[in-house]
């Protein structure tokens, strides 16, 4: 198979070509975060080798990463939605996977946080054209479980990061997992152009005609003034506050607070991301179609609730004295904090024009990624660092307490959202 255009609609039920364009999608995805993981998972030998700080690691795992990755986002949906998405989506991969080769190869500081810039680069052109490929392969009503399964990228990429970065680490170097988790993806980009067609634009959608291309401005003008999706995006940004924040000092924190070595977190806690955040994703998508086909307001009531839920077991895991107690308690936020990324993928996808999907995708994430990647990292290292004089062997765990409150402003937005939902025209009263 080439990376060619199909040459006509899809049909309603999706077919093998459908699930083997979302199965290499999600690959590629595992391989997206998988490199985006790698510097929390080995903050603890890369401290110990290039002598820096939670605060300096916060910012080239947050703000530093965040801004390039978010910003060419935008242009990046704009090139998308105006040309082969499949093969803007390969380059990425391999920009992306061939900038973590060089993270390994990093002698201070400063080159580090050039290869991650470069990283976030690549990554900025992965995930907004995979959901619009998905959305025109996958009708309404079966996109909330596609897009269930894509976004079990970030858990698998996630556990198999910590399985695999932290067990090459133990065994030969943190530069060494770098270099070799980075070529796996440059392989996976020439995958993805043998295996995966461009589908039609728009061609399961109840009124298939594109019409004339959306241009950038409309789309912007669209997006920041369709009060639902902006709520959602905020909603997510806030949760992802949160889970970006605790997870990219996750290892660290288990490490150099809980008492746990390199090889005891690439078993346990691997597997702890791969059954609590692997299990909520997937989960998530599927109850999305099921209660959205009722009410939309799902869309917004099932983040609130699982956001609510969540919070006792982070508190927890937090408190936990013991890296098992504290690993039993993780399972809990880990499995409930992710609902929010299905539904939000989903209304949005749901909400746009065809021809607006990718560049609607990547506001949506420029907004989510720039609130949770760009200041949770950012806020956990520096709240570390400032506590860190007066309390160095906790310091971690008070800047974690000190995410609980973004909980609250994450419920609250989607409890907001639910209301905007149900003023919408033809939702049940």
């Amino acid at each position: 198979m080439s990376a060619g255009k199909l040459p006509a609609a899809g049909p309603k039920v999706p077919g093998a070509r459908a699930w083997i364009a979302l199965l290499v999608l999600t690959f590629v995805y595992v391989l997206n975060f998988l490199d985006r993981s790698l510097l929390g998972i080995l903050a603890k030998p890369i401290q110990d080798s290039l002598h820096v700080s939670d605060g300096q690691l916060g910012l080239i795992g947050g703000l530093y990463f965040a801004l390039f990755y978010c910003l060419i986002s935008i242009p990046v949906g704009w090139v998308a939605d105006r040309t082969n998405r499949v093969w803007l989506l390969s380059l990425a991969c391999a920009l992306w996977s061939a900038a973590t080769m060089a993270c390994g190869l990093a002698a201070n500081y400063t080159q580090l946080a050039v290869a991650r810039m470069a990283v976030g680069i690549g990554e900025a052109g992965g995930v907004p054209p995979s959901y619009a490929v998905i959305s025109d392969y996958f009708p309404s009503g079966r996109r909330g479980t596609a897009l269930g399964i894509y976004n079990m990228g970030p858990p698998i990429g996630a556990a198999l990061g910590v399985a695999f970065g932290a067990y090459i680490a133990a065994a030969y170097s943190w530069r060494d997992a770098f270099i070799v988790l980075g070529s796996v993806g440059v392989a996976a980009s020439l995958l993805l152009l043998l295996s995966v067609r461009e589908p039609v634009r728009g061609g399961l959608d109840p009124k298939p005609a594109p019409g004339p291309r959306a241009g950038f401005r409309q789309t912007l003008r669209m997006f920041f003034s369709h009060r639902a999706i902006v709520l959602a995006a905020l909603g997510g940004g806030a949760t992802q506050i949160i889970t970006y924040g605790s997870g990219n000092f996750a290892t660290l924190f288990l490490i150099r607070e809980k008492g746990m070595t390199l090889r005891e977190v690439a078993v346990y806690y691997a597997l702890v991301l791969a059954f609590g955040m692997g299990g909520g994703i997937f989960l998530s998508g599927r109850v999305i179609d099921r209660f959205t086909r009722r009410s939309k307001q799902a869309y917004a009531v099932i983040p609130a609730l699982t956001l609510a839920l969540a919070v006792p077991p982070f508190l927890g895991y937090v408190w936990a004295p013991t890296w098992p107690l504290a690993l039993a308690f993780l399972i809990g936020p880990t499995f409930l904090n992710y609902f929010y990324l299905s539904s939000a993928v989903a209304l949005v996808q749901e909400e746009v024009a065809p021809q607006q999907r990718v560049l609607s995708g990547a506001l949506l994430l420029l907004i989510m990624n720039l609130m949770g990647l760009g200041l949770g990292p950012t806020y956990v290292g520096a709240v570390s660092d400032y506590f860190h004089a007066a309390d160095p062997h906790h310091s971690l765990q008070i800047a974690f307490y000190a995410l609980v409150p973004f909980y609250g402003l994450a419920i609250a937005l989607f409890i907001w959202l639910a209301f905007v939902l149900r003023r919408e025209p033809g939702a049940p009263r």
